[in-house]
């Protein structure tokens, strides 16, 4: 039998070892490409008509916060407190979005598990 089990020593489909080890490796390089991109972009949402801003890097990690002074209320803390939290969820989900899109393009919608 030739190499590889197959009838000419590829994979079906005319496939061969080297070809699709090649693929694989541009993929990975492609997906580290792409990481490091994500990582140095950031991701900027608001909530409350824009009363609470906030922004966070493609590492999800908060880098800022606005807020602004007329949403400071000190008879409703619990309000600013939630605005903070929509704001910071929504930039996370963009973050999020991007970085799945990105994903899309590298894979051709293939799903890898553990990416994104």
């Amino acid at each position: 039998m030739a190499r590889g089990g197959f009838p000419g020593g590829g994979f079906p489909g005319g496939m061969n070892m080297n070809n699709m080890m090649k693929q694989a490796q541009k993929m990975q390089q492609d997906m580290m490409r792409m990481q490091q991109e994500l990582e140095e972009k950031t991701y900027t949402a608001s909530a409350g008509g824009g009363a609470v801003e906030a922004t966070v890097s493609g590492k999800n990690r908060v880098t800022a916060i606005k807020i602004a002074p007329e949403a400071v209320d000190p008879d409703d803390v619990e309000m600013l407190e939630d605005l903070i939290v929509a704001a910071i969820g929504e930039a996370m989900n963009q973050a999020e979005s991007a970085a799945g899109a990105e994903m899309k393009k590298i894979t051709g919608g293939m799903n890898i598990p553990g990416m994104f």
